[in-house]
């Protein structure tokens, strides 16, 4: 016999319902827990066996005992790199880059793509053929370095900021992104007496924070990596980012222990260099992306909602 239901007295609170989960939810959870644990370690242990990799000896990691943990402690490869001041240069030159080129790209980025995203804008159509179309074809290596050097862009900053300044990819997220924003917000600015600036930095630039943040982190992690158009653009070595600097290290500590002519320490830098490296260009971006880690997931989802 089923039991009436008891009225709440008068300006009481609601009672609270309590729903026990069921086998088939209790089953789930602990799956999905296994399967984000066997996630979290195929993703974490490459980068601490390259990190163990890179405080252990030579042998130890010809001979493949290393995994988790230090075989042979060496800190050789460690003092090679941070002892010679050249490193530390280049070390401010690649923040010095990644800050200028990121903030470059950004600008054109958002403007282009905020005038992508207005569909009543004449000739828009072609606007987004001519950024497509740059993802599919380029004039090619030998005409893009012609180009810089009659520019004369070599051995400066400018030949890392321009010629990669807008990623079309990032470029399409943002445009999607800003498309999605109710249209409703700007018609009001306007009604208020905004100009098309100060709509898109008052009302625009701040509902976007989330995927700002992530063209912020795609930008920065390019131009922190990025080492070829260093290498292809400039010839003084006091000019060059760290990556290009740690890259010669790397070819000549190779070279020299194919020719049999270095010694221990050379053949121990030979031997976990590129452990040594990665490390070493990898901590920065660690250390900023959990800041803006709650912005990145969003941003990606919130830029796809259009297409």
């Amino acid at each position: 016999m089923l039991r009436p239901e008891r009225k709440a007295a008068p300006g009481a609170p609601p009672a609270r319902v309590r729903i026990r989960p069921g086998r088939g939810y209790r089953v789930f959870q602990v799956v999905n827990a296994l399967v984000l644990t066997g996630v979290v370690v195929v993703t974490l242990y490459p980068f601490i066996n390259i990190l163990a990799q890179s405080f252990s000896s030579e042998h130890a990691i010809e001979t493949g005992r290393v995994n988790l943990i230090p075989h042979g402690l060496n800190l050789t490869t460690y003092k090679t790199v941070m002892s010679d001041s050249m490193f530390w240069r280049n070390y401010r030159n690649t923040v010095e880059y990644t800050a200028a080129a990121t903030f470059v790209s950004m600008v054109l980025t958002t403007c282009y793509a905020y005038v992508l995203s207005k569909k009543q804008v004449k000739g828009r159509g072609v606007l987004i053929g001519i950024a497509v179309f740059t993802m599919f074809f380029n004039g090619g290596l030998i005409p893009n370095y012609v180009l810089v050097s009659q520019l004369g862009l070599r051995n400066s900053i400018w030949a890392i900021v321009l010629p990669n300044a807008i990623n079309v990819f990032n470029l399409l997220v943002m445009k999607a992104f800003f498309e999605s924003l109710p249209g409703e917000l700007e018609e009001a600015a306007a009604v208020d007496g905004l100009s098309t600036y100060g709509i898109l930095w008052r009302i625009v630039l701040p509902l976007s924070k989330a995927v700002l943040a992530t063209m912020i982190l795609f930008y920065a992690v390019t131009y922190w990596n990025s080492w070829f158009s260093a290498f292809l653009y400039m010839d003084r070595s006091e000019l060059f980012p760290v990556t290009v600097y740690l890259r010669n290290i790397i070819a000549g500590a190779t070279v020299g222990a194919d020719n049999g002519t270095a010694g221990d320490t050379a053949l121990q830098i030979a031997a976990n260099i590129q452990a040594v490296t990665i490390v070493l260009t990898v901590i920065p971006i660690l250390t900023v992306y959990p800041f803006i880690q709650r912005y990145f997931v969003s941003g990606v989802m919130l830029g796809a909602v259009k297409g």
